[in-house]
């Protein structure tokens, strides 16, 4: 990864906000999510033409230089054609463009695709995570109106002569669970929070403990965790099972909300703008989301 980028509507909604019209309060939604603000606008194209030039500039290229783009995304701007196709054109690039949907897991799994293409011959790739799940979600819906926020994240990543940055991954699925997560076309999301909940710590821990074994490493060589920031409760309760202290854990949400497949390259903008990554830094990403997917995989930070 040589560049890196992120976007947020200029809109903030706190708790405050929506306690002064549901039936809720700041208290209750910071206990049960960790969640104290959140962005709110724009579309997923605008969102992520934003990062995916900033992860561009920080890389020192130009559109030119980009050989295809790869959009993860949940909510698309139509039906069809694939948004990756206004990005394409809103960043001028003059490349093969595609929409990948593993919905909150979809940055993971665009990351192995955008791997995979490196090694079949791409130099320079643009991985994007876009969201607007408040154009899909019932805003009196307190359930899940307090969790969702919309935002981008980038990167750009660039095929080296010698190993590569990303040491292992494990990428799954479970079909017959997609009735606890969904959206129907035209609808608006629907979520069976506990057992999302229940099942969520499973997966980001067996999902995790999949990829160290595959890189031949333990938790405890595990320099920063950037899981998929869905609830702050899911989050600490998965690095608890691993073996993971909160201080080696990256943590949006408060800030972010749930921004689906946005929510781990906006997190690893966050790590990077911070300085908590270094050369030679061992990271952990892992998500999981409708479908139900769940994703997770090993870097050696060298960007």
């Amino acid at each position: 990864m040589t560049g890196w980028g992120s976007a947020l509507p200029d809109k903030v909604v706190t708790n405050e906000d929506l306690a002064a019209r549901l039936d809720t309060s700041d208290a209750w939604i910071t206990e049960r999510t960790g969640i104290r603000q959140r962005h709110m606008g724009g579309t997923t194209s605008e969102l992520a033409v934003e990062a995916g030039r900033q992860a561009i500039a920080s890389a020192g290229l130009e559109a030119r230089d980009i050989d295809i783009l790869v959009l993860a995304t949940t909510t698309p701007d139509e039906v069809v054609p694939g948004t990756s196709a206004s990005v394409q054109e809103g960043l001028g690039l003059s490349c093969g463009a595609f929409d990948v949907n593993a919905a909150c897991s979809g940055f993971v799994y665009g990351l192995v695709v955008a791997h995979s293409l490196t090694l079949a011959g791409m130099r320079r790739v643009l991985l994007i995570g876009s969201e607007t799940l408040s154009r899909i979600t019932d805003l009196d819906d307190r359930s899940l109106a307090v969790i969702v926020g919309d935002g981008a994240g980038a990167v750009v990543l660039e095929a080296t002569g010698g190993p590569g940055e990303l040491i292992s991954f494990d990428l799954g699925a479970d079909g017959s669970l997609r009735h606890l997560l969904h959206c129907p076309h035209g609808g608006v999301l629907y979520m069976d929070g506990k057992e999302v909940f229940r099942k969520a710590v499973r997966v980001v821990v067996d999902s995790s403990l999949k990829a160290l074994d595959g890189a031949g490493l333990g938790a405890d060589q595990i320099d920063l965790f950037v899981p998929h920031q869905a609830n702050a409760r899911i989050i600490t309760a998965a690095a608890e099972r691993l073996g993971i202290p909160p201080e080696r854990c990256v943590v949006t949400i408060d800030r972010y909300g749930n921004t689906s497949s946005a929510s781990i390259p906006l997190a690893l903008a966050d790590a990077l703008d911070t300085g908590r990554l270094t050369p030679g830094s061992l990271v952990l990403l892992s998500g999981f989301g409708g479908g139900m997917t769940w994703a997770s995989a090993v870097l050696r930070w060298g960007g």
